[in-house]
């Protein structure tokens, strides 16, 4: 029991690709709630920038781990770093991830392979990690970033497609697995949102793009923060996504399927 005359510790979010986009909402969020962070990414000048910022504005603990997660060592290598610093992590975002748009055949493989050992591999490995912790206390929160692209085959962004489905239902089965444990499993899934995700694969021109515009990160992450601290299964950020989601899951596949090329298609 805490004195009285004692504040209680903050407890702390390690964050992936926390130096941009919906990880850095996410972690703005946490701050804003005041939890400490460890925020991981690959530029170290961006991520240090990020967390000097957040630790500015909210008076909170920002730790800066620079990681390159396409590393299959990374992951352990961040775990030695928080048992370092004697860091408890009690909300867990595997959030860092990318895209590659263009026919299979043509893309090249070992970015794909990079690809899969970020937005699937990595994921595991940490999830794996820092899970056990959580289980011999019986208390914290797992947020695995999908998308709604996790829901249908996505042809001309195979591998980006199939990742996201992986990590949809590695997340739905864990939170079942984990069910009266005292720690949960959130499967964030959001749309096409403002990142420079869509830039960096190759899709800025895509029909998905145009016809079913961009969310905003900080709605994303605002969103993304509230279902996780709810301990729901599942988050669909925005009514028309909601929408698309279950008609993706009621429509023949086939056809879902060839609705999925024409979106991603260039206008």
């Amino acid at each position: 029991m805490t004195p009285a005359n004692r504040t209680p510790p903050r407890k702390t979010a390690l964050i992936t690709g926390g130096s941009g986009g919906i990880g850095l909402e996410l972690a703005r969020q946490f701050a804003a709630h005041g939890h400490d962070l460890v925020l991981v990414a690959r530029n170290r000048d961006a991520l240090e920038a990020a967390a000097g910022k957040l630790e500015g504005k909210y008076a909170i603990r920002a730790t800066a781990i620079p990681a390159d997660l396409a590393d299959p060592d990374a992951p352990s290598r961040i775990l030695d770093m928080v048992r370092a610093e004697g860091i408890q992590i009690e909300f867990l975002v595997n959030n860092a991830g990318f895209g590659l748009g263009g026919e299979f055949a043509e893309t090249d493989i070992n970015t794909e392979l990079d690809m899969i050992q970020v937005n699937v591999s990595a994921v595991v490995q940490l999830t794996k990690l820092f899970m056990q912790p959580m289980l011999l206390r019986k208390s914290g929160r797992i947020m695995n970033v999908a998308s709604t692209a996790a829901f249908q085959p996505g042809p001309l962004m195979s591998i980006y497609y199939a990742t996201k489905a992986f990590v949809l239902s590695f997340s739905e089965a864990l939170d079942e697995e984990l069910r009266n444990s005292g720690v949960t499993v959130t499967c964030l899934c959001p749309g096409a949102t403002a990142t420079g995700f869509h830039e960096t694969a190759g899709v800025t021109n895509s029909r998905l793009v145009a016809k079913f515009g961009i969310q905003k990160a900080e709605d994303i992450g605002r969103a993304g923060y509230e279902a996780m601290m709810r301990g729901e299964r599942l988050a669909v950020v925005g009514l028309r996504h909601k929408l698309i989601v279950q008609a993706e899951r009621l429509g023949p596949r086939k056809l879902i399927t060839r609705f999925s090329r024409l979106a991603q298609e260039n206008r």
